[in-house]
């Protein structure tokens, strides 16, 4: 194999490539970047046996062929060329790099060694628009269980597609994101669930400037989504996901308008008195015009206010700081719709003029202050 390319895309390629390589094993092979050529293209893929990423560029090949590299030895010589050009030629499993005066000799491994990339055929295609996928990426990962300690499948953000609708769903057992949009799609209702580890990577190789959409492969167990020039394949997460439209209150008994940003502002304003989240939580009291929130610790104890239009009970009400400021954050409006049914139910964010998206908060109990 031997083939010529640009030094500069080939860094790129292998930085992406390389999030997708295994390093909780301890297979050799796991841990490299295939390489294959092909007529005047270059493919390099990572996989870790759970998510892979793939990607093909143009080069100039002289020679066509596979290897497997070390992906950390390969990222790193890459990284350091400063030739615009950069060639790689092997041997058997003996690699050579060149690249201006620079030359590498390393030990690759046989391709044939290398696992095969699931493949997801006779599935549902569709496509979404990039800039649209990241914000309802962006609006409900953050309520996406980090770890498994309450329900595997919650480390998973949920699909639901329909006739002209999709639907993402993130819960962690203490707050729940819904994010719903209409789209161009009459095939079958389909629903499935996409490993937050996945859905963190496909982030950052969303363009929100291209004009391109993402075309989206799902099997039965695995899914596919090729964002411009890469392919992302997963597995998909299996169990009961929560019947979000049953842990959503229909009772209401005040309603809350407020600025984003000066509520946002208003928590982070007792932050720096908050040592534990758990242990601390803020105490909102909403009243007549007024959004109070308070909090105190024994680092000390803050007091602040904004305005807030409120309608109904006054009710007073215990978070975890970070639990409301994710949902403040991810609302995309100018001013959001807070509804509450007392100080022990969920509450509910949202927009005011739309039903796009709606967080769900698990209040904490309150402790009475002297």
């Amino acid at each position: 194999m031997k083939f010529i390319c640009k030094t500069k895309e080939l860094n790129t390629a292998c930085n992406n490539v390389i999030r997708a390589v295994g390093t909780k094993v301890t297979i050799p092979t796991v841990e490299g970047i295939l390489i294959e050529c092909g007529s005047d293209t270059l493919s390099l893929t990572g996989y870790d046996f759970e998510f892979g990423i793939n990607t093909i560029m143009s080069a100039q090949v002289i020679e066509p062929g596979a290897i497997v590299i070390n992906a950390k030895i390969l990222c790193d010589i890459i990284r350091k060329l400063s030739d615009e050009e950069i060639t790689i030629e092997t041997s058997g499993v003996s690699v050579s790099i060149l690249s201006g005066a620079a030359t590498y000799n390393i030990t690759g491994i046989d391709a044939d060694d290398y696992p095969e990339l699931p493949s997801v055929n006779g599935g549902i295609n569709i496509e979404l628009n990039q800039k649209l996928l990241h914000s309802m990426i962006i609006q409900t990962i953050f309520a996406v269980a980090e770890t498994e300690s309450s329900k595997p499948v919650y480390t998973g953000l949920k699909f639901e597609i329909e006739k002209g609708k999709i639907t993402l769903i993130g819960v962690d057992g203490y707050r729940l994101a819904i994010r719903k949009e209409m789209i161009d799609y009459d095939g079958d209702d389909i629903s499935f669930i996409v490993p937050k580890k996945t859905i963190r990577e496909i982030i950052k190789l969303l363009d929100t400037e291209s004009e391109k959409n993402v075309l989206i492969s799902i099997g039965k167990r695995h899914i596919v989504f090729e964002v411009e020039d890469y392919s992302i394949i997963s597995r998909l997460l299996d169990g009961e996901f929560l019947d979000y439209n049953s842990a959503v209150p229909k009772t209401i008994s005040t309603t809350v308008l407020v600025n984003t940003n000066d509520a946002i502002n208003c928590i982070e304003r007792t932050l720096p008195v908050i040592e534990n989240n758990q242990k601390n939580p803020i105490r909102c009291l909403f009243d007549g015009d007024e959004m109070r929130v308070s909090t105190v610790s024994s680092l000390g104890r803050v007091v602040d206010h904004t305005h807030a239009n409120t309608s109904g009970d006054r009710v007073e009400i215990g978070f975890n700081s970070k639990f409301v400021l994710d949902a403040l954050n991810a609302s995309d409006t100018d001013e959001v719709k807070i509804e509450l049914c007392g100080p022990v139910n969920p509450v509910k964010i949202m927009s005011v003029n739309s039903d796009s998206f709606l967080f769900l908060v698990l209040p904490m109990r309150l402790k009475n202050e002297n």
